[in-house]
């Protein structure tokens, strides 16, 4: 450290001290540790709830337009009829698939995976 940093620091009331930085492991015990703590990791948040939605579709409406609606109305939506459905995760496009039946429910057979790479543009946008 210079002197004139020093004298400087002393000067303006702050304590300087040299640091000493630990020796790193070697890089194949780094790689096989970063991997076993990044198991670690994701274990832990394996039951952290996320909300998944399946979204038919969506439209734009005035207030109007929306008062208006009532038992028997029809709301035109912006997607094809045979058109996959989205499949979010916490707002997040991750998926397509088609409507099935499960037991007396509605479900969703997954179709595709957005690449990780589409996925962060999204968010990104």
């Amino acid at each position: 450290m210079s002197d004139e940093f020093e004298q400087a620091s002393s000067d303006q009331g702050f304590d300087v001290a040299d640091v000493e930085f630990n020796n790193l492991a070697p890089f194949d015990d780094t790689i096989e540790s970063a991997s076993d703590n990044s198991k670690k990791n994701l274990e832990m948040i394996y039951e952290i709830p996320v909300r998944v939605n399946a979204e038919l579709g969506h439209t734009n409406m005035t207030i109007k337009k929306l008062l208006t609606l009532g038992p028997g109305s029809v709301v035109e939506l912006e997607r094809l009829a045979g058109e996959s459905i989205d499949l979010l995760v916490n707002g997040v496009l991750i998926g397509k698939g088609d409507v099935v039946v499960v037991n007396e429910n509605f479900g969703l057979r997954i179709t595709e995976i957005v690449c990780l790479e589409e996925r962060i543009k999204r968010i990104t946008n």
